[in-house]
């Protein structure tokens, strides 16, 4: 079957109304989870594989994390898809006004390798949860990963209305090419812009989950171990192929010893003495990558790390001390085991750093200061925002997740992704009782009077 005939027919079978019935979605929803769960070890498995992943972080950032979001959302996807009563003016009395979720038609997901079970799984669960039908293509850097979901997921969901397509650039490409009702894309900025390219052809609107360079600021109040475990674990978790990992941290110079001390500490509790035997330290997706990763050790003191072993796909968890602001590894983003850490005057001097580059998809601040948190609050712009933690955020489901401006456009995640993968329709019903004259001609000097007057009613 071609793709186009795949497209054609999940639009014929949307029209059939079928995905619009809530027990279907539900259905489809409690599917997803028994697959996840029936095949736990398998996705572990491939993940592994794939990725190096370690068995427990695959279950808490993958497994676990899909299922939960079935059970979020199946908890309250009755109010979510209720019509949503709104206030109705004057002028339109007597009546009464709504909003009314409605599934798009048919969306494409395309998935990414650092999460291939979660960022494409959690965004199926948000398109069905509206009641679109979907076509996932996950990532082909993560092959075992992708072809496990092309397995199972025609044998636990409705294959009429969820298709998996496999493969890599030239399917991709054809795939965009057809009239989707909806794209979401998982990725980075230079593939984003040839997707946008392409949906605009059909006009067809995009959610995009981006990345960015998404700073960190522990200031001196701050709990200098705490703060160094969080940033640690976020920073090297899945070897640092997290979107929203801390990219680069900033401290005052009088902080900069104890916190790379606090640091070290960390880091050989969580991976011991020799992180590449540790069953708790994963591995990069692939050889490019990370010679791209290594690539960016040119600038800046390392001060811990810099193992590296190409075959192997592994880089050690490396921290640099102060490198060049105008090197690739501080103006590209990092995605991997590299932390930068940047040297500063103040909390005034590490805003100014993160205002004039790009808004990143998260912020972080460590401090025991209300008004540094509230300034950060008001004055960084950024997909989310995590004060004393990383990354935890995510872990909050109706929290939105998405990025702004080079970061992202769109969110999803609760609600979010229901009302992310739906069009809110508006919708305004009155009865038949006599209307009063003054809105229709002919338009006299008395009723431009009256009309004023119900206006400001």
């Amino acid at each position: 079957m071609t793709f186009k005939q795949l497209v054609a027919d999940q639009k014929t079978y949307f029209n059939t109304l079928v995905t619009r019935d809530i027990q279907w979605r539900k259905t489809q929803l409690r599917q997803i989870k028994k697959m996840v769960q029936e095949n736990e070890q398998r996705f572990l498995d491939v993940l592994s594989e794939d990725l190096g992943k370690p068995s427990l972080e695959s279950w808490m950032t993958e497994v676990s994390y899909v299922a939960g979001d079935v059970d979020h959302v199946i908890k309250r996807l009755n109010k979510w898809s209720k019509k949503r009563r709104v206030s109705t003016p004057i002028v339109a009395q007597p009546g009464r006004s709504y909003i009314h979720p409605e599934p798009l038609g048919s969306v494409l997901i395309i998935g990414a390798w650092n999460y291939p079970v979660q960022l494409v799984l959690a965004p199926l669960v948000a398109a069905i949860s509206a009641g679109n039908c979907a076509i996932i293509k996950p990532s082909e850097l993560a092959p075992a990963t992708s072809a496990l979901l092309a397995s199972l997921v025609p044998q636990y969901l409705d294959s009429n209305a969820i298709s998996v397509v496999e493969g890599a650039v030239d399917e991709t490409t054809a795939l965009l090419a057809l009239p989707f009702d909806h794209i979401m894309y998982t990725g980075n900025g230079q593939v984003a812009r040839i997707i946008m390219a392409a949906a605009a052809k059909n006009l067809t609107p995009v959610t995009l989950e981006l990345g960015g360079k998404s700073p960190v600021f522990v200031d001196r109040s701050a709990d200098i171990n705490i703060s160094a475990q969080r940033i640690a674990w976020g920073k090297w978790l899945n070897a640092g192929q997290t979107c929203i990992a801390p990219d680069y941290v900033m401290v005052e110079h009088s902080l900069l010893p104890a916190f790379i001390t606090a640091l070290k500490k960390q880091l050989q509790t969580m991976f011991g003495t020799n992180p590449k035997v540790s069953k708790s330290y994963g591995r990069i997706v692939n050889q490019r990558h990370c010679e791209r990763i290594a690539s960016y050790l040119t600038s800046g003191d390392i001060v811990h790390g810099g193992d590296i072993d190409i075959d192997e796909r592994y880089i050690s968890p490396t921290i640099v001390v102060d490198p060049d602001l105008d090197s690739p590894l501080m103006t590209e983003e990092i995605f991997g085991a590299i932390l930068p850490i940047i040297t500063v005057q103040n909390f005034e001097a590490a805003k100014a750093t993160v205002v004039t580059r790009d808004k990143p998809l998260a912020a972080y601040l460590f401090t025991r200061d209300k008004t540094q948190e509230q300034q950060w609050l008001n004055e960084i712009s950024s997909g989310s925002l995590c004060v004393n933690d990383v990354i935890m955020f995510n872990a909050v489901p109706d929290l939105p997740f998405g990025g702004v401006g080079p970061s992202g456009m769109g969110q999803y995640s609760g609600k979010a992704g229901f009302d992310n993968f739906s069009h809110l329709k508006s919708v305004l019903k009155r009865p038949f009782l006599k209307d009063l004259p003054v809105r229709f001609a002919p338009f006299t000097a008395l009723k431009f009077k009256l009309l004023k007057l119900i206006r400001h009613l």
